[in-house]
């Protein structure tokens, strides 16, 4: 595992352009033309790429791998479902009730939900069950949050190109072009943590709210966490004003805790968003919450419609019965925690010996690492990190074998099988890639 050329990674990206734009199914797989990487084989916490390089992954597909890849718990369940019912037949199956009944068991504030393929289909659901109960047309979103590839949800606060000195707030910017400037028509932001723009915006437009949308721990922002305090006041104007507290756990949801972040936090939303850790990786959402919400959910002009030709397929729901099942009655979660604590204990150590400020936020299951002496409230904060030396050091993991994300807005994600890694070899490969990181951030 160490830095090599990859000869195999650039024939496919020559081909793959050919076909594909910029040479890929997913516009955030490309790198560059010499960082686009091609899996070839996943197992446990590893990925081996087309040219045979090994990784130790934490970047774990965004987030969806919890007990590791091609977990043979999951696969079997998923593989005789297959062999059993089939994939899809247009119709309900016994399953969906049964992946209910353990969401509701692991969940408490879920009374009532439908599924989804996707975080986004999941998020988009809950906002338009959300105005469908309320009659209203507003949602307010918090910067750093990422709820989803539709048009409204694709406007955000521009930290990277704001400038603390001279603008008070950044400019709320599409993600590219083709976004109608109408999509964000009801869309109000606020920064994470900041009670009195919280309140000026229910005054401003509070009788147009249908809801407030939050990621609590904010899983493309470093883990940055909303405090108590902060959860508690979206509760209660939520309350006080009759709008929905919408809390998306795309990627907290059984993750954080087996109730996802609202047990951690103790303080429940009316509507929640799941995908990712709910199948160990397989595409499988979900979203739900008080009945008297979701039995909006209807026919005629006075319900909402919701639906979706591979919504709760056989694939989907087996394998989130079998993820399910096993983050509710083993210690899978326990393991993760530990595997979690682990890392960091070991990453600090790295960081601490090159004099370097850092805090580590968020839960051990997917905590963010900003270097700095503090750790930021909201994404604004970000902007005061020292991003760049951390992309550097994350690059160079990369090319000595440890997958992650480069871009510190992004969580280590840890699953099950981390147990297994070599925490030396760990540490050693940290070392040496902080200390190439250092050499060339002072170069520049």
């Amino acid at each position: 595992m160490t830095d090599q050329a990859k000869p195999q990674s650039a024939k496919l990206l020559k081909t793959a352009h050919t076909h594909m734009p910029m040479g890929v199914a997913d516009s955030y797989r490309y790198w560059g033309e010499d960082k686009t990487v091609f899996v070839k084989s996943t197992k446990g916490a590893t990925i081996t790429d087309c040219d045979d390089q090994e990784f130790i992954d934490f970047r774990l597909a965004y987030g969806p791998i919890i007990l590791g890849y091609r977990d043979s718990r999951v696969d079997e369940e998923v593989i005789k479902a297959i062999t059993q019912v089939g994939t899809i037949s247009g119709f309900s199956t016994e399953l969906d009730s049964e992946v209910a009944t353990l969401i509701k068991d692991l969940c408490p504030q879920i009374e009532k939900l439908r599924f989804a393929n996707s975080g986004t289909e999941a998020v988009l659901g809950a906002v338009r069950t959300a105005r469908g109960f309320t009659g209203r047309n507003k949602i307010v979103v918090v910067e750093g949050g990422f709820h989803g590839l539709y048009d409204e949800m694709m406007w955000k606060s521009d930290v990277d190109n704001w400038d603390a000195n001279t603008q008070a707030a950044p400019e709320v910017a599409a993600f590219g072009i083709g976004i109608p400037e109408s999509s964000k028509e009801h869309l109000e932001t606020v920064p994470l943590n900041d009670l009195e723009a919280l309140n000026e915006v229910f005054e401003r437009v509070g009788h147009d709210i249908a809801a407030i949308v939050i990621e609590p721990i904010m899983g493309n922002c470093g883990s940055i966490a909303a405090t108590q305090d902060y959860i508690q006041a979206l509760r209660d104007i939520s309350d006080k004003n009759e709008s929905l507290l919408i809390m998306d756990e795309v990627k907290t949801g059984f993750r954080v805790a087996k109730g996802g972040v609202q047990e951690l936090y103790g303080i429940y939303a009316d509507l929640t968003t799941y995908a990712k850790a709910m199948g160990n990786g397989y595409p499988v959402a979900a979203f739900g919450g008080k009945k008297d919400i979701m039995d909006k959910i209807n026919f005629g002009k006075n319900g909402v419609t919701h639906g979706g030709t591979y919504t709760a397929n056989m694939i989907a729901l087996s394998a989130a019965k079998a993820t399910l099942t096993l983050l509710r009655d083993t210690d899978a979660l326990a393991t993760v925690d530990a595997n979690g604590r682990a890392i960091q204990e070991r990453l600090g150590k790295v960081f601490s010996h090159f004099g370097i400020e850092h805090r580590f936020a968020g839960p051990d299951a997917m905590f963010g690492i900003h270097f700095g002496s503090f750790v930021p409230q909201n994404y604004r904060d970000w902007k005061q990190t020292d991003s760049e030396l951390y992309t550097e050091f994350a690059f160079n993991l990369i090319n000595k074998g440890i997958m992650l994300e480069p871009d510190s807005r992004e969580p280590w994600f840890i699953c099950e099988a981390h147990q297994n890694i070599d925490l030396d070899w760990l540490e050693a490969t940290a070392m040496s890639a902080m200390q190439d990181a250092i050499e060339t951030h002072k170069a520049k």
